[in-house]
């Protein structure tokens, strides 16, 4: 497991919190980065609810809105040599319950797929999506689903965009996002951000 000091980047000093090194090991904020790229959101506002939106699958990309920041990355869940099937999702449970003790999401926005490339996928999807529900009530938080459609829609305009776009959209609003998944969590984060009723 990799320790916050042989981090590259002082996450933990630039959030001003403790941070699980294997929640937020690619924790990205606006304060660390310094980029003044306009946003969608309102961010910085520490009475803001903490938000977590998720990119369901073997690799999860993460983003998390607290005390008013935002924070990103990508969790691996592919099963080792030696594991059974259901490994990955004891996994993500645990991950999940780290994360609570960490930040407490108060809602939880995850991609909703209705159409997969392949079976395994599809099968993987689901029982990711089955034991994200079930945490959730579980700890009494309210979850919602997103179509993909409408997420791309929000970040590039076009609804059937590509990875690259949505890559793009996310450093338009300052991010650094490793990779799709990343980048689709940035963005399902943006929008849910970008539905909370104004002051």
């Amino acid at each position: 497991m990799i320790e916050i000091n042989d981090l590259n980047v002082g996450v933990a000093d630039g959030a001003e919190m403790p941070v699980p090194p294997h929640v937020c090991v690619r924790a990205h904020t606006r304060a660390l980065t310094g980029n003044p790229a306009i946003s969608a959101t309102q961010l910085g506002d520490d009475t803001s609810p903490t938000v977590l939106a998720l990119d369901l699958g073997t690799t999860l990309g993460w983003a998390l809105r607290l005390s008013g920041y935002p924070m990103s990355g990508t969790e691996s869940f592919k099963l080792g040599r030696f594991e059974g099937g259901g490994m990955r999702y004891l996994r993500f449970v645990r991950w999940l319950d780290d994360l609570w003790r960490f930040a407490g999401p108060q809602i939880v926005y995850f991609e909703e797929v209705r159409r997969h490339k392949g079976v395994d996928a599809a099968h993987a999807y689901g029982g990711f999506l089955a034991q994200l529900t079930a945490w959730c009530e579980r700890h009494a938080v309210p979850y919602q689903g997103v179509p993909v459609g409408t997420i791309k829609k929000f970040a590039t305009g076009k609804g059937n965009a590509n990875k690259e776009a949505m890559i793009e959209a996310a450093k338009r609003w300052g991010h650094e996002p490793a990779d799709d998944n990343e980048a689709d969590a940035l963005a399902l984060m943006h929008w849910a951000i970008a539905q909370e009723p104004k002051a």
